[in-house]
């Protein structure tokens, strides 16, 4: 299993700044995925900054999150 979100900060313009359950920083851009009918709702910037952390993943509301495994794997390394 792949460590969970334990805190996230949106970045300007479709990037969040995330930090795992091992302190481990990385950075993911949802951009690819605005695309998709249930991520459409994050190509408005006053939306995608209101991200969160719950659960060990990133949401928005009821509807809009990630699978944590996706966010770590898909997320590049902060230096």
């Amino acid at each position: 299993m792949n460590p969970r979100v334990k805190e996230v900060t949106f970045q300007q313009p479709h990037f969040l700044l995330i930090t795992f359950s091992n302190n481990e920083r990385k950075r993911f851009s949802f951009l690819p995925y605005i695309q998709y009918p249930v991520y459409n709702k994050l190509g408005n910037v006053v939306f995608a900054e209101k991200a969160h952390c719950i659960n060990g993943t990133v949401a928005w509301d009821e509807m809009i999150d990630f699978d944590p495994d996706t966010l770590y794997l898909e997320s590049e390394a902060i230096h």
